[in-house]
């Protein structure tokens, strides 16, 4: 049966890979909000065939959907056994047909009633029934789980949400002479990518040591693919040091604490489709840690400050923005505030991606399962005018060049809140200087003039006409200034030292600094971007050794 694991407290010292596993699982019980903690050798409870903990599915369907399940029973013609053994066939085939993500989210039919397997936590607390389910969601965390039907092979740390698996993780002790390279290894080279568990259950892998972490969404034998989740230190790669307990601590007190978990299910993992006809299997899609950070950090700060402010993220090339701009999108235009009043009534983004528009669509199509959601502008400004005023659409994409009919309506309609996400990116990868017209809008409406010398000075380029969009933003801009009712979120990869200084945040130091940074340099060392000066040669550099090679007779 269950065995519950009790937290002693205190900081437990690592001699083998078990002390770090027990440490991480009696966290999770004792301050994490899991329920049970359970070791795989002990338990009965885990039917590897189906990939299910059917001890934990049929207590929470029982605590949460009563009557539903009656309904079930009854079609099974009041057999109680059969019932539970007929729904866990069903929703084990769901799973493989339709995935673990999209079961979560939206349950399953059998034979008629409905039952769900999960209750995200409302945007707000005006439904006292919704958060009340939300409450029942039973979290678990095995240890040495026997994954493998008629095999002694075992996981170190799996996690439950309802008795379905959700994550695994394979954890390493330096100590002992094993790193987390050496947990890749192991899901590489002795984790079946055909079991059942591994890869149509588990959204998410994760190789763990106390002092790094890497995850993947697939297994796929030695081919397996890793990305680094680690924070950064130093703007670079790897984790700062914890003065409280290990680097890779944030792992199990942060990102898998009970409500940051959930959240993470039901609102940041998407799964991308291939396109019709294609054989290539659907892509899970999990943030890294910085997304995940700086989507939760942005919503947090929103809701506490309200509209009318400004938020730079430095997010560098390679730091995967198109993503983090739909995840932040999403869960603005649903934010609520601590007295549960609604804090945007649209988001509009201003991006020039032809793909971002399409990806946005697709990605909260999955969250809400609603059309009408997003809206591309694509006609002409009376059509954004509309979008803006209309009540379908809560999240409109638009380009720059309309973008002071934005403006005007934050005039026009000044009981509407506007979140404006502004995407940067596109203008700077491909080598144009940013619009001098939204820097100008992120600067409280300083003059065209000072901005424009700011610009030519940090760049040492010369002046250039701006065309004619840009210059009635300019115009918009300068007049009306900074609105209360208006918040600008800018996506860059490389701000200038002018532009911290008009719309970044001081810190403890009374320097500038961006809300958010995913610095280059991390970018490089995760191997996300090419270091272009790794091979730089200095033109001096070339003339001494072109010259010493003519010179040199060995040399022919």
């Amino acid at each position: 049966m269950f065995l519950k694991i009790e937290y002693v407290g205190g900081h437990v010292s690592l001699h083998t890979e078990i002390n770090f596993e027990t440490e991480i699982c009696e966290w999770l019980v004792a301050h994490g909000g899991y329920q049970l903690g359970k070791i795989g050798a002990q338990s009965l409870d885990f039917d590897a065939a189906r990939g299910l903990d059917t001890a934990e599915l049929f207590a929470f369907i029982g605590a949460t959907q009563g009557d539903a399940w009656e309904q079930v029973v009854k079609q099974y013609g009041n057999d109680r056994d059969a019932a539970q053994k007929g729904f866990a066939d069903r929703l084990a085939k769901q799973l493989d047909e339709r995935g673990t993500v999209d079961v979560l989210r939206h349950g399953v039919v059998d034979r008629g009633p409905t039952i769900q397997l999960a209750y995200f936590k409302p945007a707000h607390g005006l439904t006292p029934a919704l958060v009340e389910r939300y409450d029942k969601n039973r979290l678990t965390v095995t240890r040495q789980l026997p994954y493998e039907q008629g095999s002694s092979r075992t996981v170190d740390v799996c996690l439950f949400v309802n008795g379905i698996p959700v994550a695994t993780a394979e954890l390493k002790n330096p100590i002992t002479g094993q790193h987390v390279e050496h947990a890749k290894v192991q899901y590489r080279a002795d984790r079946d990518p055909r079991n059942v568990t591994l890869a149509r259950r588990a959204v998410v892998h994760f190789a763990v040591d106390p002092d790094e972490v890497a995850m993947t969404t697939r297994l796929e034998g030695p081919s397996t693919r890793f990305l680094p989740f680690n924070r950064g230190t130093e703007m670079g790669a790897g984790n700062p040091p914890n003065p409280h307990g290990h680097r890779t601590s944030y792992l199990w007190e942060e990102v898998w604490s009970r409500d940051a978990w959930l959240d993470l299910l039901a609102r940041f993992v998407h799964v991308e489709k291939p396109a019709k006809g294609s054989k290539a299997q659907p892509l899970v899609i999990f943030p890294r840690y910085h997304q995940w950070d700086a989507v939760r950090a942005l919503e947090a700060a929103a809701r506490t400050e309200g509209p009318g402010h400004n938020y730079l993220v430095q997010h560098s090339a390679g730091s995967g923005k198109s993503n983090t701009i739909a995840w932040l999108a999403h869960r603005l235009s649903s934010l609520h505030d601590a007295s549960d009043k609604k804090v945007f009534d649209k988001v509009v983004v201003i991006t020039d991606r032809k793909v971002l528009d399409q990806q946005l669509q697709d990605t909260i199509y999955q969250f809400e399962h609603a059309h009408g959601v997003v809206e591309k502008i694509d006609v002409d400004s009376a059509q954004l005018a509309d979008a803006l005023a209309g009540q379908q659409a809560r999240i409109v994409i638009t380009t720059l060049q309309k973008f002071p009919v934005v403006l005007q309506k934050g005039v026009d309609l000044p009981g509407r809140n506007y979140a404006v996400i502004v995407d940067e990116a596109h203008s700077s990868q491909t080598g144009d200087k940013a619009p001098k017209a939204l820097k100008l809008v992120l600067s409280s409406g300083s003059s065209e003039d000072e901005l424009s010398f700011a610009e030519a000075e940090d760049a040492d380029f010369a002046m250039e006409p701006t065309n004619p969009a840009e210059d009635a933003l300019v115009k918009a801009a300068a007049a009306r200034g900074r609105q209360p009712n208006l918040s600008f979120f800018a996506f860059t990869a490389t701000p200038k030292g002018r532009t911290l200084e008009l719309f970044g945040r001081r810190n403890a130091d009374d320097h500038h600094e961006p809300f958010h940074l995913y610095s280059m340099r991390q970018a490089i060392a995760e191997g996300f971007i090419l270091d272009t000066l790794a091979h730089y040669v200095t033109y001096e550099m070339y003339f001494h050794l072109e010259k010493a090679i003519r010179d040199d007779p060995e040399y022919d």
